[in-house]
């Protein structure tokens, strides 16, 4: 790796433990957490304080700085430009508000949507970011990684009840993540909303792992709509893995 590339790396590398961080980190922790020598922390984290991706509080601590922000709403943007006509097509044909969301840290994030030609919807803003085990998304993203990792985002996160039909255990959670990988999609059966239903289906080959959902109220939208939805579902996933290819 040449020198230009490798001080690329470590300083997404130092962004990436700030994410990771849901705070504020020094320097020492920085470097803990990087692997990297305090002086080479010193370096990038001044040049990304330069550049407004990294903020310095008065207590000489760091967080990620406001500059992220646009770049992140335009990536955002890019991004449900280029699944919009994949998710269009699945809220037409089920009839339900379609969704993609992708892992953010410990949690999933919402990219993209496109709402239901209902009056009465659900509706997820995108940007929005939710618990794992309480949403379809979030599972079908669990579903995508070593139970091992699982594991550790799910008690790092926490399990809060969000819902009386939450399930809030961890070996509970990891037993249906393995129903998941087998049957290809994950169900959210008011788990994060009382009285709206999801099915979530991974999406291969995406540069992090991502998800694509229905999501309806339970009054139209419910469980014997599952195969249905997931085989839509899995259809528009396929189509989106040749964009990401």
């Amino acid at each position: 790796m040449t020198g230009g590339v490798q001080s690329v790396a470590r300083a997404f590398g130092i962004l990436e433990v700030l994410a990771g961080s849901d705070g504020e980190l020094s320097v020492s922790e920085l470097a803990q957490a990087s692997g990297l020598p305090l002086p080479t922390i010193h370096r990038l984290v001044r040049t990304l304080v330069d550049l407004g991706h990294v903020h310095q509080l008065p207590n000489r601590r760091y967080t990620l700085g406001p500059g992220l922000i646009g770049l992140g709403d335009r990536a955002s943007r890019l991004l449900g430009a280029r699944v919009g006509t994949d998710l269009a097509s699945l809220a037409e044909r089920i009839g339900e508000t379609a969704n993609m969301a992708v892992l953010d840290g410990e949690r999933a994030v919402y990219t993209a949507q496109v709402p239901s030609r209902h009056s009465m919807r659900t509706f997820t803003e995108v940007g929005r970011r939710v618990f794992l085990h309480s949403t379809g998304v979030g599972k079908a993203l669990l579903a995508q990684l070593p139970a091992g990792e699982a594991r550790r985002l799910l008690e790092t996160a926490g399990m809060p009840g969000q819902t009386g039909y939450t399930v809030v255990d961890v070996e509970t959670l990891l037993d249906e993540l393995d129903a998941i990988r087998l049957a290809g999609h994950a169900v959210d059966a008011e788990e994060q909303e009382d009285g709206v239903f999801c099915v979530a289906v991974p999406v291969p080959g995406a540069p992090s792992p991502a998800a694509i959902s229905v999501s309806g109220p339970t009054s139209r939208f419910f469980a014997d709509r599952t195969e249905e939805a997931a085989t839509l579902l899995r259809e528009a996933a396929t189509r989106l893995a040749g964009r990401f290819a």
